[in-house]
């Protein structure tokens, strides 16, 4: 009877619960944020052989030892045709810093924007997302241009959920080039593209993640790139966009939405200490767990969004899973956790809030 009464109490308190100002009312979920994920791609990082000079150069044996990934594909995934250029990037990492180079083919390579921290994906460029700890919150953001102007950015929680870009924010010991294959800005003749190499200190990370040095073998880490594309013509013997045409988006590891602050579907990074081209990319053990609590919060916000309410476990319309979740009313929203029901008293294994933030107990 105890037991009846307090879930009853629990199904009232949450039933009550309005969506407080500033909480993402507009995470309105498409169908298939509510489907299983397949688990995001993986890429191992080996050490680099011998010290790596940032010079967007990659013609070098230490970035030879290092695998490409595969190339981009549209933000949406399948959903959209094939990236009309290839974009592939590669990593390496010593004791000091993460290293990141990327190679863009274009046949016409252009760039104006020369301000730091200016809104650079109004040019064509390259961006990276990075979340050591994979909980979805404070992870950093960093986009260049093929004039190697750069944007390095905060972000306290993604945009869907009320964060903010932290733009005084600044990578500490960044270092990038960028090298043009071709000729910048100039539509007279046809080009082979852009290379780009980053230099990441650990140093520069500390304010994403707890640790305070190098990550160890078999670390993994979430992360993603971008490419943003921009249909162009030429007038008066100068590149312009097209009018009235979106930007593409390219990436590595496909979203579903055009969105790249949904940080549940990045990539996993997987540091090696193995000889390069020897080591295998171990999934996630706990991608499951992950993907079926993602796949609770976004239910949770379409209920809310429709009936003004936070739902119960069981209203979470989620059949598959629902035996799984216990979910909570907390002071400013709601706790989904996911629970070891196998033990004699069940044990919460992962939980996330409202405001998507995710964390293993």
């Amino acid at each position: 009877m105890c037991r009846t009464l307090a879930r009853a109490a629990a199904a009232a308190a949450i039933a009550a619960l309005a969506l407080v100002p500033g909480s993402p009312a507009a995470d309105v979920p498409p169908g298939d944020m509510l489907a299983a994920w397949p688990h995001p791609k993986g890429y191992v990082c080996y050490r680099a052989p011998g010290p790596i000079t940032i010079d967007g150069d990659l013609k070098s044996a230490e970035w030879d030892a290092a695998p490409w990934s595969d190339a981009f594909v549209d933000i949406e995934g399948d959903k959209r045709p094939k990236p009309q250029f290839r974009t592939r990037m590669k990593m390496l990492w010593d004791d000091e810093a993460l290293y990141i180079a990327a190679e863009l083919e274009e046949p016409h390579v252009w760039a104006t924007i020369k301000e730091h921290d200016a809104v650079i994906f109004q040019d064509p460029d390259f961006e990276i997302f990075l979340d050591p700890d994979g909980d979805n919150h404070t992870y950093g953001e960093l986009e260049l241009n093929a004039l190697n102007t750069t944007w390095d950015l905060l972000l306290t929680k993604p945009y869907k959920n009320g964060g903010r870009a932290l733009n005084g924010w600044e990578i500490i010991g960044l270092k990038t080039a960028v090298k043009v294959q071709g000729t910048l800005n100039d539509p007279r003749d046809t080009d082979t593209g852009w290379t780009i190499e980053v230099r990441w200190p650990w140093k520069g990370l500390r304010e994403l993640a707890t640790f305070t040095g190098a990550p160890r073998d078999g670390d993994q880490w979430r992360i993603n790139f971008s490419r943003v594309e921009w249909d162009i013509q030429v007038n008066g013997g100068q590149y312009t966009k097209v009018k009235n045409r979106p930007e593409h988006n390219w990436v590595w590891a496909p979203q579903g939405v055009i969105d790249m602050h949904r940080p549940e579907r990045w990539g996993y990074l997987q540091f090696s200490t193995a000889k390069p081209g020897t080591a295998t990319f171990k999934p996630d053990p706990d991608w499951p767990v992950r993907d079926a609590l993602h796949r609770a919060y976004y239910a949770q916000h379409a209920h809310h969004k429709k009936n003004g309410a936070f739902a119960t476990a069981a209203d979470l319309g989620l059949k598959d899973i629902a035996d799984r979740l216990d979910v909570r009313a907390t002071r400013t929203g709601c706790e989904i956790s996911w629970l070891e029901r196998e033990a004699k008293q069940p044990k919460v294994r992962y939980s996330i809030t409202d405001d998507a933030r995710l964390w293993k107990h």
